[in-house]
């Protein structure tokens, strides 16, 4: 199963230099790093990146982040994958600009 970060910009450049990330600011506030899953994320997108251009999404396979990857319930009850350790740039299956367009963030058509 996919699950997705949303990045702005200067933070999946940082990433992508860095090879590692312990994630966004709310994320090492938190003490781990928020996904959400393909039905998740536009309003994880609406809630925490309203009106914000610049985006970037990123995939990753659930399945191969082992046990570090903790499913916990979140907005409405609702089970949001959590990832308690630091995340390698080797694990992106890809990652897609996320534009703001008309009111709203544009999903790529590769989300499953």
């Amino acid at each position: 199963m996919q699950i997705y970060k949303i990045f702005r910009g200067s933070e999946w450049a940082e990433f992508e230099s860095s090879r590692e990330t312990l994630g966004a600011p709310i994320d090492t506030n938190d003490g781990f790093i928020h996904f959400s899953t393909a039905p998740q994320a536009g309003e994880t997108a609406a809630k925490y990146f309203a009106g914000v251009d610049g985006l970037m999404l990123i995939a990753f396979e659930a399945d191969a982040m082992g046990d570090a990857l903790k499913w916990e319930p979140s907005r409405g009850g609702d089970l949001f994958p959590h990832l308690y350790r630091t995340l390698s740039l080797s694990e992106v299956l890809w990652a897609k600009p996320l534009p703001f367009e008309n009111g709203a963030h544009v999903f790529p058509k590769e989300m499953t």
